[in-house]
C-alpha cells in the first residue's frame, strides 16, 4: 500500500519539462528540448575595444523562452540549464584560464522589483561546471538605466554612460569574464569593458548566451 502511495505521488508531483510539458523525466528542461537548442560558431561574434564578444545562440524558440523563463517569470531552475548551455559552447573555445566571473549586475532598484539577478544565477550554476570563480562584488550599477530594448545604439551608450563603478579591493586577481543574456549592440558590455579598463583591468572576456 506504501508503495502504490508513494507512486501515486510520485506521479501527481512529477515536475514537467518547461518547454513541451512532458512529465518523463521530471525535469524542468527535458533533454529532447535541451538537445533542440543548437550553437554559433566558436568564434568572437565581434570584438569591442580589443576584447573578444562570444555569443553561444540565436534568440529564438527554446533559447528565447528559456532565458525569458528564468528572467521574468521566475523559473529559476531554468539557471542550470542555460549555465550548461554556455558553459559547453565556452569549453569548446579553449580558453585555458581561471576566470572571476561577473554577472552584468543590476541597479538596486531594479534588483528589488525583480527581486534576483537571473545572471548572477546563471554564473553560480557556470562556475561550478567549471573550475571558474563567482565575483559580483566586483563591479556594481550605480545608475538606474531604463531598458535597453527600445533605444538606439548612441541611445544605449547614453543611457549607460557613468552607470558602473568598479571597487578594486574585490579584485580576485584573475581574468575576468563577463557573462549576459542578450548581446544585441554590445553596448552593456561596452560600458563595463570601459569601466574594467579605466581601472586598470585589462584582461577581459565577454559571453552571452544569445544575440538577435
Amino acid at each position: 500500500m506504501k508503495k502504490i502511495l508513494l507512486s501515486l505521488l510520485d506521479l501527481i508531483y512529477r515536475k514537467k519539462c518547461y518547454f513541451c510539458g512532458r512529465s518523463k523525466y521530471s525535469v524542468k528542461m527535458c533533454p529532447e528540448c535541451y538537445d533542440c537548442l543548437s550553437y554559433f560558431d566558436f568564434k568572437p561574434n565581434r570584438i569591442i575595444n580589443g576584447v573578444n564578444i562570444y555569443t553561444c545562440g540565436e534568440y529564438e524558440k527554446n533559447l528565447q523562452k528559456l532565458i525569458r523563463g528564468l528572467k521574468y517569470h521566475k523559473q529559476k531552475e531554468l539557471a542550470f540549464y542555460l549555465a550548461k548551455f554556455m558553459y559547453e559552447y565556452f569549453s569548446n573555445l579553449k580558453i585555458n584560464k581561471r576566470f572571476q566571473v561577473i554577472a552584468v549586475p543590476l541597479h538596486k532598484n531594479r534588483l528589488k522589483k525583480r527581486k534576483y539577478n537571473h545572471m548572477e544565477l546563471v554564473a553560480e550554476e557556470f562556475c561550478k561546471l567549471s573550475d571558474n570563480i563567482p565575483n559580483f562584488d566586483l563591479i556594481k550599477r550605480v545608475k538606474d538605466t531604463k531598458p535597453q530594448y527600445r533605444l538606439s545604439r548612441n541611445e544605449r551608450m547614453q543611457n549607460l554612460s557613468n552607470a558602473f563603478e568598479v571597487d578594486l579591493t574585490k579584485d580576485l586577481g584573475l581574468p575576468i569574464l563577463i557573462l549576459d543574456d542578450i548581446c544585441t549592440t554590445g553596448a552593456t558590455f561596452e560600458e563595463m569593458i570601459n569601466t574594467f579598463k579605466q581601472n586598470g583591468l585589462t584582461d577581459i572576456t565577454c559571453l552571452a548566451s544569445s544575440s538577435p
